[in-house]
């Protein structure tokens, strides 16, 4: 492995124009010699069905959380998938997410009983398979940048995840990944224009790049007719209640193995403390919470390329149907496989390195199951009538 290959990422251009990055030209070749890491919740439509919208997300971002943690700061890309995550990274640093992987399907099973299956995939196996993997990258805001993939390798690795290859085994039933930083105290925002749409789209082994790279366009340009192009969390930010929603989903991932009841007394105080300043709107030191408020708006990463177009939208019913009517023209043509689910909330899981900069991240998803769901009603090209959205 040459230093190049080792820090690819770092050299992928920046863009700050999302619908740029519908052309495939924008996008660069992982090297041959990075691995792929995916996970994801076994059931986690069942797990959802039982009411585990928040967990579902917080185990999704814990992969995320972890393998930032474990890899020391070092850019890799990655995504977020609502029940689950993919990331990236070079052969240096294989050990380091094996073991993450590992200690996080044991966490995972531990904390909330919650089946994690992980898998390792080395792109040249991707290649091979007729597949590849391409990325980009994407800054809302000036603090922060999200990793787009396209090609299909990704969806490739999770189908060899699904039917058992390459799988990471779990760690020791105490085995602890580091998750600081990982949290869910924001309530969720409600639709202030119509609906919550979490919204899955694919393209089918019969649409080449330009093909899906022109009806991303198409999708995206009816988005942009939307409030601040359908962006679900209020520019001030989002609400903040006391208690905070999910404080127990908080305990059982900030415990580290400590008393889960002392662990909650102790973030119920933190969150009453944190929430007075938002409240008040008091600084304290460098902490401006106006400004920080801000910052979680503009860092949420409601709309991604993922092996496809991903978006959670707060969507009024005559855009929708404009959307709707675009991506069943395509999926008659055989060029595209989608899912939609509509809810009444969006909601917003949070990696926060420090609050005094701005580089904390903000995975965005339906309240009522989002992307899960979006994916679960994929339709195949027979039998839609249109009014399956949850």
């Amino acid at each position: 492995m040459t230093a190049a290959d080792q820090d690819f990422y770092a050299s992928v251009p920046i863009s700050d124009d999302f619908l740029r990055l519908s052309d495939p030209a924008e996008f660069t070749a992982l090297p041959n010699d990075w691995v792929v890491g995916v996970a994801d919740i076994v059931d986690s439509t069942g797990e959802m069905a039982r009411g585990r919208y928040k967990t579902v997300n917080m185990v999704g971002a814990a992969v995320i959380s972890g393998a930032i943690n474990a890899l020391g700061g070092k850019e890799f890309p990655y995504v977020f998938g609502g029940d689950g995550a993919a990331f990236a990274v070079s052969q240096a640093d294989v050990g380091s997410a094996r073991d993450t992987l590992a200690r996080l399907r044991s966490w995972a099973e531990t904390e909330f009983a919650m089946p994690l299956r992980a898998a390792l995939v080395p792109m040249a196996d991707i290649r091979k398979a007729g597949r590849d993997l391409r990325v980009a990258r994407y800054a809302p805001s000036a603090g922060v940048d999200y990793a787009m993939f396209s090609g299909g390798g990704l969806a490739w690795a999770e189908a060899q995840m699904k039917a058992g290859h390459n799988m990471v085994a779990p760690a020791d039933t105490d085995a602890q990944p580091d998750l600081t930083g990982l949290s869910c105290r924001w309530s969720n925002s409600r639709a202030r224009h119509g609906q919550i749409v979490s919204l899955v789209i694919q393209p089918t082994s019969e649409a080449n790049e330009g093909d899906f790279g022109q009806l991303s366009r198409s999708v995206l340009a009816a988005s942009e007719a939307l409030d601040r192009a359908g962006h679900p969390v209020p520019a001030n930010g989002p609400p903040m209640g006391w208690p905070p929603p999910g404080i127990d989903i908080d305990a059982h991932v900030a415990r580290a193995g400590r008393n889960l009841f002392l662990q909650k007394l102790r973030l119920l105080a933190e969150n009453l403390f944190i929430g007075s300043l938002f409240w008040t709107g008091l600084r304290m030191g460098e902490f401006e919470p106006g400004h920080y408020k801000r910052m979680v708006s503009r860092n949420a990463d409601f709309r991604k390329f993922d092996d496809g177009l991903k978006m959670t939208l707060d969507c009024d019913a005559k855009t929708l149907a404009r959307i709707t009517e675009i991506l069943e023209k395509a999926q008659e043509q055989g060029l595209i496989r989608y899912g939609l689910h509509a809810q009444s909330e969006a909601m917003m899981t949070c990696f926060v390195p420090s609050a005094m900069r701005d580089d904390h991240v903000h995975f965005v998803d339906g309240a009522s199951g989002g992307y899960a769901q979006a994916a679960a009603r994929m339709r195949g090209f027979h039998g839609f009538d249109g009014t399956n959205q949850g």
